[in-house]
C-alpha cells in the first residue's frame, strides 16, 4: 500500500515573505503523521520554501511545469529549474489550467513526460465537470481523459508519477464528493491503470482533490484505492493543515 500524500495546493497565493513565515510556522506545530506532505506553491515562492523546509520532512513542488526542457518559451519553467530549487512534485493538468489556459489532454501528457523526464513527480489531474456528473458520465469521461493524459508516460515509469481525481464540481465550492463516489472512481481509475501498467498500476497513488477538510479526509481516504489528497483552500492555513495531518495519523 502507497504512503498516502497530503499534496497541499496554493493556488496563486502567499508572497515569498508569506511563504516563508508559513512555513516557519508549520515546522514549529507539525504533528506526527503517516502521510507524506507536499506544499504545491507559486514557483516565486519556491526558493522560499526550500530555504525553510530543507531537511525536513515536508516537500514542495510547482503548479505547472513546462513541457520543453528550455528555450524560447518566454515564461515556462522547466523541470530543470524546478529541481534546482529541491522540487519534488508538480501538478500537470489541474481542471482550472484546463479551463482557463485551454490545455489539453495531450499537452497534459507532454508535460507529464517532461516531468518524468527531469526528474519531477507530475501530479496528473483527471475529472468531470457538473454536466458530466449529472447525465451519469463521470466513470468514461475521466478515464478517457484519464488515458489521454498518460499517453506519453511508459509502463516502466508507472511508479514515477500521482493521479489526481478531482471532480470540478467540488473544487472551491464547499460540495465534496463523498466518501463513497471518491472511492468508486478511485477503484475505476486503479483498473484502467491496471490496463495501462499491468502489474505497476499499484505503484501509482490516487488522490481526491474537491473540497477536502480536515472533517472529511479520514473517511475519504479510508477508501481502498485512495491514497491521499490534494487539498486547495483548506492547505493556506497551517491550523487546518495541521487537523488534515492528524486525521492521517
Amino acid at each position: 500500500m502507497p504512503q498516502n500524500l497530503l499534496a497541499l495546493n496554493w493556488k496563486m497565493n502567499k508572497t515569498p515573505s508569506e511563504a516563508m513565515k508559513w512555513a516557519e510556522t508549520l515546522a514549529s506545530q507539525l504533528p506526527q503523521t503517516q502521510a507524506e506532505l507536499a506544499i504545491l506553491a507559486p514557483a516565486i515562492d519556491l526558493p522560499a520554501l526550500a530555504q525553510k523546509l530543507n531537511g525536513s520532512s515536508v516537500g514542495w513542488g510547482a503548479q505547472d511545469i513546462s513541457q520543453h526542457e528550455s528555450g524560447a518559451y518566454t515564461g515556462e519553467i522547466s523541470a530543470a529549474m524546478l529541481g534546482d530549487v529541491g522540487a519534488k512534485y508538480a501538478i500537470v493538468g489541474h481542471s482550472e489550467r484546463r479551463l482557463y489556459q485551454s490545455e489539453s489532454s495531450q499537452i497534459v501528457a507532454s508535460k507529464a513526460a517532461a516531468a518524468i523526464n527531469g526528474g519531477i513527480v507530475p501530479i496528473i489531474c483527471v475529472g468531470e465537470g457538473l454536466d458530466v456528473r449529472e447525465k451519469g458520465e463521470q466513470v468514461p469521461f475521466t478515464l478517457d481523459q484519464l488515458r489521454d493524459s498518460l499517453s506519453q508516460v511508459p509502463v516502466l515509469r508507472a511508479d514515477q508519477m500521482v493521479v489526481a481525481y478531482e471532480p470540478v464540481w467540488a473544487i472551491g465550492t464547499g460540495k465534496t464528493a463523498t466518501a463513497q463516489d471518491a472511492g468508486e472512481m478511485a477503484d475505476a481509475i486503479r483498473d484502467a491503470l491496471r490496463g495501462l501498467y499491468r502489474e505497476y498500476a499499484g505503484d501509482v497513488r490516487i488522490l481526491y482533490g474537491g473540497s477536502v477538510k480536515p472533517g472529511n479526509i479520514a473517511e475519504i481516504c479510508a477508501q481502498p484505492n485512495v491514497n491521499g489528497a490534494l487539498v486547495g483552500g483548506a492547505s493556506l492555513d497551517v491550523e487546518s493543515v495541521v487537523g488534515l495531518a492528524q486525521a492521517l495519523a
